[in-house]
Parts: C-alpha cells; sequence; structure tokens
C-alpha cells in the first residue's frame, strides 16, 4: 500500500493525507442505545501526540508501558501515544477486582520493569491501588485523559523507530500456561497487516469494528489497527456492550455498515440464543462480508445455524469464514474470504481419534477447515521427532514468515524451545504453536492443543467435542469444561455449569447421569466425575478461552464448589469446606 515501514510513519501519514476523514466511531451505552463518537484521523493524532509528550517526561524509548482502559477511545490513544513516544506499549485488561487479575498484571509488571502505567483519570485510583499492592507502587500512573496529556503538545515530534524494534508486547491469553509476552516488531506488525489484506480481500477506506477486547491480539490487530492501516474506519463497542445484549454487535454492523467484523465461537452461539424474532427484523447484515471465527475451536453446527438464523436478514453463507492465528505469529495464519473456507469436512470418528483425517468408515465427526495458509508457511510435524507429516495426518502445527515475532520477553529458555525451530530437510525459523491440526486439500484444519489432548487408551480425545455434547444435554446447562486427572489411566472429569437462574426444580443427580451418559454413547468413554457448578465457575481468559488447565489444577486442589457431584471411586476431589453438596 506504501513504503512505511512502521505503524508509526503509516499512521502519521495518513493523518496527514486524510486529516478529516473518520478513524475511529466509539460507541457507549445511553438508555436509548448506543451513542455514536466519531473521531477524525487528525484529531486522534493530535490525541496521541499530546499523550505522548507528556509521557515522554516519563519513559524513554524502548521502556514498556502498560495500557489499561475501560474506554475504547482512550486505548487507541494511550496505544498510539506509546509508539509516537518510542515505548513499548503492553496491553492489559483493565482492573475488575479479580485476584487472578491482579496476580497477570503484577506478573506482566515484575516481568516487563514497566516504567508506566497509562489508564483513565476515573480507573487511576483502583490502578494506584493494585499497583499498591503488589509490590508496584513507585510506577508511574498516567491518566491518558488528565489535563496535561489532553493539551497542546507544541513542537513533540514522534519518534521514528527501527523496523525490527518492538511495537508492544502482546501477552498470551494464558489458556494452556502461565502468560507469556510476545514481542511484536513494527516489520512483523505491517507483514501480517498485509497478510489479512491478502486472505480476507479487505479494500482501502473499509469500515472494520467489532466489541473484542483491546488488549487481545484478534481485536487489536485485527479490529483496531488493521482498519487505521487501510486507511478506514475502526467502529468499537465495548464487549460489556456485547454480553450485556448480543444484539448490540449485529445492529452495529447493520447500521455503520461494516464489511468485516470477527468473534469467536461462543459469539456466535450467544447470538443465536439471545437475539430474539424483533431484534432480528430490524437488521440489514447485507453489508457483512466477511464474518470471521476465530480464535478458539469453530463448530460447523454453531457456523450452520447462523448462517440459517440470520439469512432472512441478509447475511449471506459464504460470509462465515473460519480463521486460525496467535498471537507469536502477530495474528493470522490461515484463512480465505469465500465458500471454500467454510465447507464442513466429516471425517472418521475413529481415524481422527487416531491422528488421521480419513473419509467415514463409520461414525463420523465434522471439522471446519481454517482455510489455506496466509502469507505463511504452514506445515504439520510429529511433535516428538520434529519430522513433517504427510497430508491428512494430524500434528504439531508450525509456521514460518514476516508475521512471526523474535520471541517473548525476558524468557530465553522459552523462546528457544518455541521459535526458529527446524524440520529436516526445510530448514530453521519455524514457530511451534503448540496447536494440534492437518493440512488437506491445501486447507489447515485444526483440531486441538497439544497440551489439551486428553489420551484414553491410545486414543486422541479433543476436550472441545467432550464440552459440546456436555452442553447438549440439555438447555440449562452453559460453559462446560473437560480435561483428565491422573490415575492408573488417564480419567475424563466433566465441569459443567448450570445457566443463570436454572437452579430450582431440577433433578440435579439426574442431569449429571445424562451428561455422562451421553458422552459415554458419543465417545465410547465414561467421564469419570461429572461437576454441576454455578454461572461463571468455568474459568475464561479475557478472550474468551475455556483455562482447562487452571480449571484442571482447581479440582484436584479440591477448589471447585460443585451444586452437585457425579463421582466414580478414584477420581474423587477432595473436599472443601463449605461447599454445595
Amino acid at each position: 500500500m506504501n513504503g512505511h515501514q512502521t505503524l508509526t510513519e503509516h499512521i502519521r501519514a495518513q493523518a496527514a493525507a486524510t486529516p478529516d476523514r473518520e478513524a475511529l466511531i466509539l460507541l457507549t451505552e445511553h438508555e436509548s442505545g448506543l451513542r455514536p463518537e466519531t473521531v477524525t484521523y487528525a484529531a486522534l493524532d493530535r490525541s496521541a501526540r499530546a499523550l505522548a509528550a507528556v509521557l515522554a517526561r516519563h519513559v524513554g524509548p524502548g521502556d514498556r508501558v502498560l495500557v489499561t482502559h475501560r474506554s475504547p477511545g482512550l486505548f487507541v490513544t494511550g496505544f498510539l501515544a506509546c509508539l509516537y513516544a518510542g515505548a513499548v506499549a503492553v496491553p492489559v485488561a483493565p482492573a475488575g477486582g479479580r485476584g487472578h487479575h491482579d496476580e497477570r498484571v503484577a506478573g506482566i509488571l515484575k516481568e516487563t520493569v514497566a516504567a508506566c502505567v497509562l489508564t483513565s483519570a476515573a480507573e487511576a485510583p483502583e490502578v494506584s491501588r493494585l499497583l499498591a499492592r503488589t509490590g508496584h507502587g513507585d510506577v508511574v500512573c498516567l491518566p491518558s485523559d488528565g489535563p496535561a496529556a489532553t493539551a497542546d503538545p507544541g513542537p513533540f515530534e514522534p519518534v521514528v523507530p527501527d523496523p525490527g524494534s518492538a511495537a508492544y508486547l502482546q501477552y498470551t491469553s494464558g489458556s494452556t500456561r502461565d502468560p507469556r509476552g510476545v514481542i511484536v516488531t513494527h516489520r512483523s506488525l505491517l507483514a501480517n497487516q498485509r497478510a489479512i489484506r491478502q486472505a480476507l480481500g479487505t479494500r482501502p477506506g473499509a469500515r472494520v469494528g467489532g466489541w473484542l477486547p483491546l488488549h487481545h491480539d484478534m481485536g487489536l490487530v485485527g479490529q483496531l489497527l488493521h482498519p487505521l492501516w487501510l486507511g478506514g474506519t475502526a467502529v468499537l463497542l465495548s464487549p460489556a456492550a456485547f454480553v450485556k445484549r448480543p444484539a448490540n454487535w449485529l445492529e452495529t454492523v447493520s447500521c455503520y455498515r461494516l464489511t468485516v467484523s470477527a468473534a469467536p465461537d461462543f459469539a456466535y452461539e450467544l447470538c443465536l440464543r439471545r437475539v430474539n424474532d424483533s431484534q432480528l427484523a430490524g437488521l440489514d447484515l447485507s453489508c457483512w462480508e466477511t464474518a470471521v471465527d476465530g480464535g478458539e475451536p469453530v463448530d460447523a453446527a454453531t457456523l450452520a445455524a447462523f448462517a440459517e438464523r440470520f439469512a432472512p436478514a441478509g447475511l449471506r453463507p459464504e460470509a462465515l469464514t473460519p480463521c486460525y492465528g496467535l498471537a507469536e505469529a502477530t495474528l493470522m495464519v490461515s484463512g480465505a474470504r469465500g465458500t471454500a473456507g467454510t465447507a464442513v469436512r466429516a471425517v472418521d470418528a475413529a481415524a481422527l481419534e487416531g491422528g488421521r483425517l480419513d473419509e467415514p468408515a463409520g461414525a463420523a465427526r465434522d471439522l471446519v477447515p481454517c482455510g489455506p495458509p496466509a502469507s505463511a508457511d504452514v506445515r504439520i510435524v510429529d511433535p516428538a521427532t520434529c519430522a513433517e507429516l504427510p497430508d491428512g495426518r494430524i500434528g504439531e502445527i508450525w509456521v514460518r514468515g514476516e508475521s512471526v515475532g523474535p520471541g517473548y520477553w525476558g524468557r530465553p529458555a522459552e523462546t528457544a524451545a518455541a521459535f526458529g525451530c527446524r524440520i529436516a530437510g526445510l530448514g530453521g525459523g519455524y514457530l511451534r504453536t503448540g496447536d494440534l491440526g492437518a493440512l488437506q486439500g491445501g486447507r489447515l484444519h485444526v483440531t486441538g492443543r497439544l497440551k489439551d489432548t486428553i489420551v484414553i487408551a491410545g486414543r486422541n480425545l479433543y476436550p472441545q467435542d467432550l464440552e459440546r455434547a456436555a452442553q447438549q444435554v440439555s438447555g440449562l446447562l452453559g460453559a462446560a469444561t473437560a480435561f483428565a486427572v491422573p490415575g492408573v489411566r488417564e480419567r475424563v472429569v466433566i465441569v459443567q455449569e448450570l445457566r443463570a437462574g436454572s437452579r430450582y426444580d431440577i433433578d440435579l443427580a439426574a442431569l449429571a447421569a445424562a451428561v455422562q451418559q451421553r458422552i459415554t454413547e458419543e465417545y465410547d468413554v465414561r467421564p469419570a466425575a461429572v461437576l454441576l457448578v454455578r454461572p461463571g465457575t468455568v474459568r475464561r481468559t479475557t478472550s474468551g478461552k475455556v483455562e482447562r488447565a487452571a480449571m484442571r489444577r482447581l479440582y484436584l486442589r479440591g477448589e471447585l464448589p460443585a451444586l452437585h457431584r457425579r463421582v466414580e471411586p478414584g477420581a474423587e476431589q477432595p473436599l472443601t469446606a463449605g461447599r454445595g453438596q
């Protein structure tokens, strides 16, 4: 699109070329609905320079700065201010009073040796208390909307960094292990923007947006930075506005004529359950060219039901676009707009458990391919031998390309283990993703996480399949997680939430038995334990991924309160005081 080698240069050039063009449309909740605020490229550049001038008094080029805002508008200003000041932005979730959030932020502060935290004036007291109680009271807490930060920056000139320098650190979700800070350089960021454009066919000036958290890679890179890179408009509403009323997302697509909007699979399922006929009647989704489904395993049944439900609103089935990506590769690895991306593949269930994609000879499972590689070299590798596997064989997904970052911040051993790996005959430079999948017909089929896989009698069972089977037993059931616990042989545990307001007048024992029976019949494995728990018990990362490893640890420590437990001998969870029975 241009010769710029850093995002800083690109944004500044866009502001100079089209100062009056809409850069952002920020939607905030009011009684009458979502109220828009428009920010032009000139105004965005001006506010970022003003904040960068203040920030530069506290930090130098290369210093790390945490960016934590509930307001999408202030987040954008803070993030760009870091780039303008030459600092390394570290996006984190806004404070929410949760213990594990404090632990996460404290860990990030310690690891990055951050010199400053950018937040809002309203959130500053809460953030200051968090810094004090985690032993980081000496870190500067700077409100992005304070008087000094919004004044005329005067002659301040933004830093122009080296293309290979870190633009920001993207902390991983931590769904299977401790969060790690991926170093995203300007070079890898711009390479991934080109990959997204190629895969999704996005055009200059496009309107792109949604509700995804901006501290997460899909929200930051795909929902915010991609439209700014295109010289288009990012239309943003808060995650809370979506969770409170899922129709807000679809109405935003309809009203503001978004061509691209993305979300994890659970968001599409939530819309199916909570967008009513009256809300549906007011939608026009004919503008929605690319509805990206990514960030977690894609459910074929959810995609089919979503396409059917919203077809009367003008949604075309080919708009639904499963994609695969990860923070270590900046964002996108594979995906393609159009019908090829949504073609569901039926595979033999027994062969899938044995590590192969075969045509069904008996019971079948539906897989949704995540399109062809997008400007990346993708290989499937035996994780034990590091040898490449042929088409149709399931192994670890390895990726090589310009979008892959140089490693993890402050973790040389983990960087060496995951980045720059070699495949015999193909050379080095590969990233080990930790994800399982297979290539067939040029398309990537993602089957699960290497560390989440449950191995029973030589069969590989994928927890998301068991979780979906459990949830289908009754409309009373919400989120679930499945994992294995050790013993003479691995045993499966299902932790299943009841939906809000559904506890009373339910035969919990019968419901737990039905979950156990359903999984036994469908997967020929009998869960050793089924726990029915309150809504909100199943932990998720800030990006919505189930934290199976954390749930397994809680179970083994006896720290999962249950409304009802159906547990077979040998798989008992240690009892905790005061737990519901």
